[in-house]
């Protein structure tokens, strides 16, 4: 691949990627039940009135250096349900490859480490993706809390100390409050990269949350979408759930599709449901492939 398409690719992996900014090791950030319900009354009053047609509430954050991100949602399935199937590391590959840019999964056995690879919106070959190497940590597991993190040190054009923070605590009975959580810290090189890329082909787009009544744009619109990408694969996932082993992949594939087509503004990547469809059908093979010759 020539060098100016290599940095290209890079740019647009680094678009993609999740994660939370290691402000503290894993066992500081530690939570609880207790804390968590009582975020989810702080947030109630944005879910009960959600702009984005369901309850979900979104936050962003540019800092010295990082980005953060947050989702809060309300899951309309019991706790119990939703921590069986967001506990194992084996089942986030499958919710993690719903997006564009992700190529290939695949989880250790012993459930410890995750690969991700990550390339353009359109098929990439794996050779030309990019690999993540996530840690992957139930830190915390009770009868009304979990709290799962994934860290990595290091990511394309020189970012760093990626983080993905995932927590679930009951509402009620029948539904679960979620929140998922993302950053990375970058260098110079990536700031440079992506303000070439946000002046450019990235100049139209935008997030979320608004600036003055107009949309946030640059870093933090980034963070925003990607936010709002991975929390709508962690929906599709869970819905998927409910139906025979044999649909499920068809379904995630769909309700991604549909989902994220709702909110063209900010999500619209200019790729067919048939195009995705295709691409998708042709990586979650390669994923069920690499998984039962490793096992």
């Amino acid at each position: 691949m020539p060098f100016r398409a290599r940095i290209f690719a890079a740019v647009l992996a680094l678009l993609a990627l999740p994660a939370l900014a290691a402000l503290a090791p894993p066992e500081r950030s530690r939570g609880d039940g207790a804390q968590l319900r009582a975020r989810y009354e702080q947030v109630r009053p944005r879910l009960e009135k959600s702009a984005y047609g369901r309850p979900l509430a979104l936050d962003s954050r540019e800092m010295n250096k990082a980005l953060e991100g947050d989702a809060y949602a309300i899951v309309s399935r019991p706790f119990g349900k939703v921590d069986s199937a967001l506990a194992p590391a084996g089942n986030w590959c499958e919710l993690l490859m719903l997006p564009f840019n992700t190529k290939h999964c695949t989880a250790s056995a012993d459930g410890s480490r995750l690969a991700l690879f990550v390339g353009r919106k359109n098929d990439t070959p794996i050779e030309h993706a990019y690999k993540l190497d996530f840690d992957y940590r139930v830190v915390a597991r009770t009868p009304d809390y979990l709290q799962v993190v994934l860290t990595a040190d290091s990511g394309p054009l020189g970012t760093r100390d990626y983080r993905i923070v995932l927590e679930l605590a009951p509402v009620d009975p029948q539904r679960t409050f979620l929140h998922l959580s993302y950053s990375y810290a970058y260098g110079a090189i990536s700031k440079v990269a992506m303000q070439a890329y946000l002046s450019t082909i990235g100049a139209r787009k935008v997030g979320f949350s608004l600036v003055d009544g107009q949309p946030v744009r640059g870093m933090r619109g980034i963070m925003e979408r990607n936010t709002m990408r991975y929390y709508l694969a962690v929906d599709a996932y869970l819905a998927s759930l409910e139906i025979p082993e044999g649909t499920r992949v068809a379904k995630r594939l769909n309700d991604w599709y549909s989902a994220q087509a709702s909110y063209p503004v900010q999500l619209d990547e200019d790729v067919t449901r048939a195009d995705y469809l295709a691409m998708k059908q042709k990586e979650y093979a390669r994923v069920a492939a690499a998984r039962d010759s490793s096992g």
